[in-house]
């Protein structure tokens, strides 16, 4: 197999997703992505692998990527052991990212990978490659968008299964249901009353509904679900807020308190509304089948 040009993110997943697809089938989730890679590796880089794939502690990382040259050239993917299955998982995609984009540039000692760099999807440079790929890979949006109608208003319940099946954490699943939808929604990450970070869906940034984390702390608003956890039961179902609680309009808010990490995720939906501004068209990302068929036909 001979070895592919230097590809964008996206269109490593593209090839990988269609590899899969049609090997395997639809049946074929959660992606297997250590025996993918090392399978692979061998076959299209038979003098530059991936060699092995290990899960140890690693204080103050998520995961590395690390060369090898001892005994024969490669690579070693390492994943952070305390992590939950769902956050190691999208690590070692994320490690892969960086030794399919990126190992022919990283230091000599390899590159090592904090929590901020994979679980937010709001690294910078090759830290966004790698996680634009690691999301596209075990998430594909041909199949998410089977699964979740872009139109519809998922439950906190509903996008967990979809976590399961994606073998995914909650987070990592709201985030790439936030690419897709065609909502306005708003995921906050909060502890101890307190915003973490943010994420909005693209209509939702548009018409002014996001939270901003960076300098001035936010404070989750009192009278908000994710402020009184003795409502946990109906905020896993959803409730609704009349405008003022979290925005200058009525929301539904749909939140987990997670006290096994100490976080609260919380998911705010809001109904139609006009849009401020436009993103710009290469920050939109297309139905994964839809942009592969357009790049062969560019080809």
């Amino acid at each position: 197999m001979a070895a592919p040009a230097q590809m964008s993110p996206l269109r490593w997943a593209i090839q990988l997703t269609q590899m899969l697809d049609k090997v395997m089938g639809d049946d074929r989730y959660p992606v297997d992505v250590e025996q993918l890679i090392l399978e692979y590796s061998q076959q299209v880089w038979p003098d530059d692998p991936v060699l092995g794939i290990e899960s140890r502690p690693i204080r103050g990382f998520e995961g590395a990527l690390v060369p090898l040259r001892d005994d024969r050239r490669g690579w070693l993917v390492i994943s952070n052991s305390e992590a939950t299955p769902g956050r190691r998982r999208f690590t070692v995609a994320h490690e892969v990212g960086h030794y399919l984009l990126h190992r022919h540039r990283i230091p000599l000692h390899g590159i090592y990978c904090k929590e901020e760099d994979v679980s937010h999807r709001a690294g910078k440079d090759i830290e966004k490659e790698a996680d634009e790929f690691a999301a596209a890979l075990l998430m594909p949006s041909h199949d998410l968008r089977r699964q979740i109608d872009p139109k519809a208003k998922p439950t906190l319940l509903e996008l967990g299964a979809l976590a399961e099946r994606y073998g995914v954490s909650l987070t990592a699943a709201v985030l790439r249901w936030l690419e897709h939808t065609e909502r306005r929604s708003v995921m906050v990450v909060s502890t101890e009353g307190y915003a973490l970070w943010a994420r909005s869906s693209g209509l939702a940034y548009r018409t002014g509904r996001y939270i901003k984390t960076s300098g001035r702390p936010y404070e989750i608003p009192p009278a908000s679900g994710a402020a009184q956890p003795h409502l946990a039961d109906e905020c896993r179902v959803g409730i609704k807020h009349a405008a003022g609680v979290w925005f200058d309009e009525d929301v539904e808010e749909h939140t987990v308190h997670a006290t096994a990490f100490d976080k609260v995720i919380s998911l705010l939906h809001m109904g139609d509304g006009m849009a401020r501004w436009q993103v710009p068209d290469e920050e939109q990302e297309t139905d994964v089948v839809d942009r592969f068929e357009a790049l062969k036909r560019i080809r």
